[in-house]
């Protein structure tokens, strides 16, 4: 493989497991160097560092917490000390939290929106003050900001639709010093919490123009393309990787 991303230092954050993960051991085998966040699991985490180091790269695990705004930037500060600087930050943690609304607990509102929201916002603003000209900012949404076809979906949906609106500001601010920033938005993608099989993912199939899920990979890459030096005209956007879920 080419190494678009040689010696480049990034941070993925929620990236011991699923998408997160994929994007991290992407990025190690472009050349990027990664630091990557997670909450619980150590020995996944561990494996991920192993996986990364592999590939010739530095890799580094920080446990943190992406509901805890000062845990988000400490995170930040320890991959510029360790790594020597930050060039690309993906900030994939993320949850989701459904139900109705006339049941929905105020508590998992405000943890989506830390998580969903807050993080990207506090991460990014933390990066861009050592980010240089060429830096990378890539969210990862999701097409349910565009369209949410269940029952239950809406704070999730409105979290993620926070996000665009995020991107197309910070474009304008973080344009003239020559960092992109945007939403890369899948739609179902196979991951052992959200698995390829079963009710549920018959009835999103459904609805998909491609009657499938979205491969990890197939995630992992549009990030890479997008943190790339081919993508260095691209930012203010919300770029779906949906099978046309939203079409």
């Amino acid at each position: 493989m080419n190494h678009p991303l040689k010696s480049k230092r990034a941070l993925v954050t929620g990236g011991s497991r699923g998408v997160g993960a994929a994007i991290v051991k992407r990025l190690a085998a472009e050349g990027a160097h990664v630091a990557f966040t997670y909450s619980s699991s150590p020995d996944r985490a561990a494996d991920i560092v192993k996986a990364a180091q592999a590939l010739g790269v530095k890799a580094l695990a920080i446990k943190a917490d992406s509901s805890d705004a000062s845990a988000v930037t400490a995170a930040v500060q320890r991959t510029v000390a360790e790594l020597g600087g930050i060039d690309i930050l993906v900030n994939n943690a993320g949850i989701g939290l459904f139900g109705a609304i006339d049941d929905f607990k105020l508590e998992d509102f405000d943890r989506t929106l830390a998580i969903n929201v807050r993080a990207v916002f506090v991460a990014t603003q933390a990066a861009v003050k050592h980010m240089k000209d060429g830096g990378r900012i890539i969210n990862i949404g999701s097409t349910n900001a565009d369209r949410m076809p269940f029952a239950g979906g809406a704070v999730y949906a409105m979290s993620k639709s926070a996000l665009k609106g995020l991107v197309q500001g910070l474009a304008r601010d973080l344009g003239p010093r020559g960092i992109t920033i945007n939403d890369v938005q899948p739609g179902p993608v196979n991951t052992e919490l959200n698995p390829d099989h079963g009710e549920f993912a018959e009835m999103l199939k459904k609805v998909n123009a491609l009657p499938r899920y979205a491969t990890l990979e197939e995630i992992a890459g549009m990030v890479a393309y997008l943190a790339g030096p081919e993508a260095g005209y691209i930012t203010g956007a919300s770029l779906n990787i949906d099978g046309g879920f939203s079409a």
